[in-house]
Order: structure tokens, then sequence, then C-alpha cells
């Protein structure tokens, strides 16, 4: 009987991503939206609830920009280590 061993892959597919930064984007909207209606009126700032929601839109464009600047950043430096410690550093 022939047993066939697979490995486990961390590799993501492009849907599983799309999947994530939405939810990621959509609930990062949303702890913005809720944190600026909860924190806003403690610093007695009144604004209405059309302004807290492109308020909260800006603030969540930025960290999304701001995230995917990082993962590429990240994924770069990981590229480079794992080439390295392969031998493949690309000097030879």
């Amino acid at each position: 009987m022939e047993i066939e061993t697979r490995t486990a892959s961390l590799d993501q597919t492009k849907l599983g991503s799309l999947i994530e930064a939405g939810m990621n984007i959509m609930i990062g909207y949303g702890v913005a939206l809720l944190s600026q209606l909860a924190l806003f009126p403690a610093f007695d700032i009144h604004v209405s609830l059309s302004t807290n929601l492109w308020i909260g839109l800006w603030f969540t464009a930025i960290s999304l920009v701001r995230s995917y600047i990082i993962r590429r950043w990240f994924n770069a430096r990981l590229r480079a280590a794992a080439q390295a410690m392969a031998g493949g550093g690309g000097n030879q």
C-alpha cells in the first residue's frame, strides 16, 4: 500500500488574499468609525455622522497604503534572507 505524503503549503491563493484584504479593510473601517463615535465626544469634538464616515474612509485608506508598504518591504527582506541562507545571494 502506497502512502502519499504532502507538505502543507503556506502559500495563499490570490482569491484568499483578496478575501483577507477585504475583511481587513471592512473590520478596520468599522473599528475606526466606532472609535471616532466613542472618542470624539470625550474630547469635545462634535461632527456629523457623514463627516465621521469620511474621516473613517481616510483613516482606512492611509492604513491600507501603510499595510501594503510594510508587507512589500517585509516580503523583500524575507526573500533576500531566504536566498542568503540557501547560498544564492546573487553575488556569485
